[in-house]
């Protein structure tokens, strides 16, 4: 005799329920048993609350845990409890670098140095797939040693193209087959260097480069780095320093530079704006970079201009002259004729001229472009767009708030409280901000070792090595909001540097972190970032994956795109909402990370995601 309850079953779903039905029944069972089993077991760990963040409500809570849950059911309706794992692609892109395909833009109709700069909207949605190092990659070396001596197998040059380099950095040598070094800058003139930059600051009259500070300049834009020479001079007498060079398949000057783990990214003169808004740099340097500045009606000239914040200076080291009658002689005096002229009808006076290097500074006086002729370089109406746009024909004068002349600036990344209230920030916030940063990463760093991904209690008598356990210098911050992560690094003395990023679509704060010294640009995370594969060791995001779930970007790509930028043995830490979180988790194991969530037990629904990228070779 049936019971009560199947007889009530049998009212509702007949005689036999069918079988679809009761397979979607033991579905769901297995998924609330999954979804309530995992917020007690070992994979969500508990450390002391660091971060203030937002207060939700609890029906907030509920619905991002209902998110979490449709995630599993739909993940375990598919038939599959665990995503498959990507595969590896081919040796021939271990150095890929996606938007940079020449033979491609060329196909698309670019032209006349165009098919040389950044076109995303050129590459094509190919297969997922992970980009493996260089047979004879190694684990860099320890900042400051990681400066003077890289390994040669993580970089894609070529002894024949090394010893032909004869540029400023002749002096670099090999000191074995698998290393190439750098001679360190204690003791012996560095590559002529330090006589090099000592010769900037005396045309600049200063008495030394250590004066470059008191002068007003701490940001400078080097074009065309070499290997990095004067920028790892530059980061020795605590200035910013930020490489860019075009991209280039084998002997690349930002691979190089991020090597040695120094500020630097992809970036080209050629048709369009670099990344970066208005005023953005005190210096903007130049040896012998190959930009024909001559050309395209010194509209070349204009970005720098764009670029220079009011008395910023412009240093261009021309190469060395030959005799008069050579043709390379005469190209370079063709060249130099126009930039004799042209800098007077943007407000630039030539201050001083030394054998091939001149130097330009941009004016303070207002006045200046007023009193200009009629037919000089036209000021800009309107907005400053600087993500990739084409080149402007014109300059932007003394109208924008931002137009502060570089000595009248604060000497430290703690900006005034005026200066913070043109970039639309109070001094309570921004100090809010800072002390956060400070309690958080104090966490971040004690979590970075690769026992956080083992749960079983450590040896009697073993003793770990101190967090990180494995080499940090190039950080990259992928929404840095105040670049309050970069302070804090600062405040705690670490040998870090950290490429400050801000997603197009969110509150521009770009000018406020330039402002503040360090090195940042805008990008779009629906696009690839212009950086060489390997080049940081840790990526940090705070709220970019709730904020990019609003945008056409696809997540897999995001984190495929993080993959290709970090290095082996590189750590990746995630602060966002638990619904993006479980996502990101399972994007991680699909791309082979370690992965460990991490429940800061403050009555939010944030969570913080830890991984670390193995060094994976097969």
């Amino acid at each position: 005799m049936r019971s009560p309850w199947l007889n009530k079953l049998s009212v509702i779903l007949g005689p036999r329920p069918p079988v679809s039905w009761l397979f979607l029944c033991v579905v769901s069972l297995l998924a609330l048993i999954t979804v309530f089993g995992s917020s007690s077991s070992s994979s969500f760990d508990s450390v002391t609350s660091t971060w203030v963040p937002e207060s939700y409500k609890n029906y907030r809570r509920l619905k991002e845990q209902a998110a979490v849950d449709y995630f599993e059911l739909r993940t375990l309706s598919s038939g599959a409890s665990r995503q498959r794992e990507l595969g590896f692609c081919g040796k021939e892109i271990e150095n890929y670098v996606p938007c940079y395909n020449v033979t491609a833009n060329l196909l698309s109709g670019f032209k006349d140095g165009e098919e040389f700069d950044r076109h995303c909207e050129v590459v094509g949605q190919g297969k997922w797939c992970l980009i493996r190092p260089p047979k004879d990659y190694k684990t860099p070396l320890q900042w400051p040693a990681g400066r003077d001596v890289i390994w040669s197998g993580n970089v894609k040059i070529t002894k024949d193209q090394f010893l032909s380099s004869g540029s400023m950095t002749k002096r670099m040598m090999l000191l074995e087959e698998n290393q190439i070094a750098f001679q360190s800058d204690a003791g012996l003139t560095f590559d002529g260097v330090k006589d090099y930059s000592r010769q900037i600051a005396e045309m600049m009259g200063l008495g030394s480069d250590s004066e470059f500070l008191q002068a007003g300049v701490r940001t400078v834009l080097d074009i065309g780095c070499g290997f990095g020479s004067f920028g790892a001079h530059l980061v020795s007498i605590k200035l910013m320093a930020l490489c860019i060079a075009g991209y280039e398949a084998t002997g690349s000057q930002v691979q190089l530079a991020l090597e040695r783990g120094l500020p630097a990214m992809i970036g080209n003169f050629i048709t369009r704006q670099l990344p970066y808004p208005s005023f953005s740099f005190d210096m903007v340097h130049c040896a012998q970079c190959g930009i024909p500045w001559d050309k395209k009606e010194g509209m070349l000239l204009i970005e720098v201009d764009r670029l220079l914040k009011p008395g910023g200076y412009f240093v261009l080291t021309s190469p060395k002259s030959k005799p008069h009658g050579s043709a390379t002689g005469t190209k370079i005096r063709n060249m130099l004729t126009p930039l004799e002229q042209f800098p007077e009808k943007i407000c630039w006076s030539l201050i001083a001229q030394q054998d091939e290097t001149f130097i330009w500074q941009k004016t303070v006086d207002a006045q200046c472009y007023s009193s200009r002729k009629q037919n000089d370089v036209p000021l800009c109406k309107g907005h400053d767009a600087s993500y990739y746009q084409a080149l402007s024909p014109c300059i932007i004068g003394p109208s924008s708030k931002r137009w502060i002349p570089i000595q009248n600036r604060s000497s430290s990344s703690e900006l005034s409280s005026a200066e913070l209230a043109l970039h639309g920030v109070s001094l309570e916030d921004f100090f809010e901000d800072l002390q956060g940063w400070k309690l958080a990463l104090k966490n971040y760093w004690s979590l970075l070792t690769p026992l956080i991904f083992s749960d079983h209690p450590k040896r009697p008598g073993a003793e770990d090595p101190l967090p990180p356990f494995n080499m940090v210098r190039n950080v990259m911050d992928m929404n840095a909001h105040y670049g309050g992560l970069n302070a804090a690094f600062l405040e705690e003395k670490k040998s870090v540097w950290v490429m400050n990023v801000v997603p197009v679509t969110s509150r521009n704060m770009l000018p406020l972190i330039l402002d503040r010294g360090f090195p940042g640009v805008l990008h779009d995370w629906c696009e690839p970032f212009p950086t060489y594969p390997r080049t940081y060791d840790m990526l940090h995001a705070n709220g970019l994956l709730s904020h990019l779930s609003s945008e056409r970007c696809s997540l897999m790509d995001l984190f495929v795109e993080m993959d290709r930028i970090l290095r082996p043995e590189g750590w990746v830490v995630l602060y966002d909402k638990l619904g993006a979180i479980e996502l990101a988790r399972a994007h991680a194991t699909q791309i082979r990370w370690g992965a460990r969530v991490i429940d800061l037990q403050n009555g939010s629904d944030q969570r913080l995601l830890i991984c670390q990228k193995p060094f994976l070779t097969k």
